[in-house]
């Protein structure tokens, strides 16, 4: 009966979180997005990317999750297999999840029974490896059967299951199995694994409180995951126990390491004012901060995270959207240290740095925000995957001597998985509202249904983005009705590479963007980098936005010093790169760029599944998400310049 009854309220709220309604029964982000559940994507670019992660990348990822043992470590914890333990790392239950998520996803918007009765035998070893208190770590349940301590990373102390809080990964895995949780029964109803993440939330919540257990995560994650949970079932527990996470980062510093800086426990959250560390925690823990200032109204924690993407923005961003310079300690590096041979830019961080920047929206409505998650979604975020869909990078570097290639796995998969479950739920980024008007932030064919001033309206785009410029947005109201239309001017055909003076193009351009309604071209009354169009709207009324995408040069700011003396290419979203097919010999560290150079562009079907190159007097570039797929060899996103006398 308790289930049933949790079951019931969940679903109720569930149903509240994800509307798009303004009626809100909790405190929320003032802008809220609308559900991908509501999106589909019909477009040549994202549509097939979406359905190759769907039909191959989650299988292949369950494939080497039972390959490596990952999966069956849950069946040693369980006793369900008299099996040893697979070794490796102690996080490697958050990947199992990870692809539980983004396989729940696709449920959502593409019935599967095979896959559907797969994922409920996966939480069935969930159910079986949980204590019986709610604890949840294969690596303790299973750790008589584990050999060879001593190779293991962030190896626990037997005699206390709760160790090493700041470098094992005890509350990350269970924060990504919370977002599984919540994500598999939006998609299905069904509680099972709800009601184990329930269970081990509990547990925590009583164990990591004042009087109790006060050390930080290691690995910012289950912060994101409580208040998934929170969403899902209204328990404000949850969210206070977020919070209680974030809140005790940078205290109790005595006999902690000195080396704190790496997960952001070097001071108190709300003081810090320079992304440093392991990029991928800070992230994750920028991304919950900017939950709990939604969720709670607490703007202390807004004015800490605008001030931490202040520097993110303006100093410590690859022109590509990755974060990240150092491969020593997967950490973000100084300010304007943006090496492109030895860039780090983990795949993991760029899709964190999209849920932060999202977020970032979701709080202020500024465009800013989506252009810098735009910037990482078309190039950083994308060059993770190959086109296949079984080949991945780890790290993204903006320049390569011939030694890079995608890999079909990493001992540590952290990218793969994550990727799964981002490609799955990309149509959620593309759409917000508030009030009585609506947000288009991303464009790409596709058919959305959004709900504004207790009004339905369908919307349809229709364009060749990221290629082209045009976009048709066909809208279908209900009944006629006033509200008002938003449609991001992205910087990019403002004259603006990113928000700030980090990057910036060398010419101005005299083509602007335009913009019709029913073939009438009107004026761009701008706010806040979005053309606002506020008019009494009809079924068939169409918006036609045209936005121009001539070949930009690039400049970075003196104080990168990677960068002086070279240039780089960008059209529209797309940052480009010269590889090594494309250069005489292959010899791209040869290749100079004079200002005067003449460009232009070609679509080319057949190549690297469709792409528009730019064509040099002696060489050709390719958008930099689409390297790597012609053997190794040179690459370069900075070019060498040469100036005009």
């Amino acid at each position: 009966m308790k289930r049933f009854k949790i079951a019931v309220l969940a679903m109720m709220l569930m149903l509240i979180a994800c509307s798009c309604s303004t009626e809100k029964s909790m405190q929320d982000y003032p802008y809220q997005p609308v559900p991908f559940t509501q999106v589909r994507l019909t477009d040549k670019f994202w549509a097939p990317r979406i359905e190759t992660n769907r039909a191959i990348t989650i299988p292949f990822a369950f494939k080497k999750s039972e390959e490596t043992g990952r999966i069956e470590n849950f069946l040693v914890a369980g006793a369900l297999s008299d099996g040893k333990w697979t070794g490796g790392f102690g996080f490697n239950d958050s990947d199992v999840s990870k692809i539980i998520e983004g396989a729940s996803y696709c449920l959502n918007v593409k019935p599967d029974e095979k896959l559907d009765s797969q994922l409920d035998e996966l939480i069935r070893y969930y159910d079986a490896a949980q204590e019986e208190d709610g604890f949840l770590y294969t690596l303790w349940s299973a750790r008589e059967t584990v050999d060879q301590y001593d190779n293991l990373c962030c190896k626990p102390n037997l005699n206390d299951r709760w160790s090493e809080i700041p470098h094992a990964h005890q509350l990350y895995n269970v924060g990504h199995m919370y977002e599984a949780g919540a994500a598999h029964y939006q998609a299905t109803g069904k509680t099972a694994l709800l009601d184990v993440c329930i269970k081990n939330a509990d547990l925590i919540c009583s164990t990591f409180h004042p009087g109790g257990l006060t050390e930080p995560p290691g690995h910012q994650e289950i912060e994101l995951g409580l208040v998934k949970l929170y969403r899902a079932t209204g328990d404000e527990k949850y969210l206070e126990q977020a919070k209680y996470f974030l809140d005790l980062r940078g205290r109790n510093l005595e006999g902690r390491s000195s080396s704190m800086s790496y997960n952001q426990d070097h001071s108190l959250v709300l003081e810090q004012d320079e992304a440093v560390g392991h990029a991928v925690r800070a992230n994750y823990m920028y991304a919950a901060m900017a939950d709990v200032a939604a969720l709670t109204g607490d703007s202390s924690y807004l004015k800490a995270i605008d001030r931490l993407w202040n520097n993110v923005v303006t100093k410590k961003l690859y022109l590509t959207g990755g974060v990240g310079a150092s491969h020593q300690g997967e950490a973000y590096g100084k300010n304007y240290e943006l090496p492109n041979l030895t860039a780090y830019s983990e795949t993991c961080a760029s899709i964190a740095n999209v849920y932060w920047n999202h977020r970032m929206f979701l709080l202020h409505g500024d465009a800013n925000y989506i252009d810098v998650m735009e910037r990482s979604l078309y190039n950083a975020v994308l060059s993770g995957v190959a086109l296949d869909g079984k080949h991945f990078f780890y790290p993204n570097p903006l320049a390569s001597d011939g030694s890079h290639a995608r890999s079909p796995w990493f001992g540590c998969a952290c990218c793969p998985s994550n990727l799964t479950r981002f490609m799955a739920s990309l149509g959620g980024y593309m759409y917000a509202v508030r009030m009585d008007a609506i947000y288009i932030n991303l464009f790409a064919g596709s058919t959305a249904s959004v709900e504004v001033g207790g009004m339905k309206v369908k919307l349809t785009q229709d364009t060749g983005y990221p290629w082209d410029g045009l976009v048709k947005i066909v809208l279908e109201p209900e009944s006629k009705a006033s509200f008002t239309i938003r449609i991001r001017i992205p910087g990019w055909a403002q004259d603006h590479a990113v928000p700030g003076d980090l990057y910036s193009f060398m010419n101005k351009i005299d083509e602007k963007a335009s913009l019709k309604v029913n073939g009438n071209e009107i004026a761009l009354e701008m706010d806040h980098g979005y053309a606002v169009i506020d008019r009494q709207w009809k079924e068939g009324d169409e918006i036609e936005l045209y936005l121009p995408m001539p070949v930009r040069r690039v400049m970075a700011k003196q104080a990168v010093e990677a960068d002086r003396g070279r240039v780089a290419l960008q059209r529209g979203p797309l940052v480009y790169c010269i590889e090594h097919p494309d250069v005489p010999e292959g010899k791209v560290d040869q290749v100079l760029i004079t200002d005067d150079a003449e460009f232009s562009t070609k679509f080319q079907e057949n190549l690297l599944g469709g792409i528009t190159i730019i064509e040099g007097e002696a060489f050709n570039l390719i958008p930099y998400y689409a390297w790597a797929h012609r053997g190794k060899g040179q690459m370069a996103v900075w070019i060498q310049r040469k100036a005009s006398l």
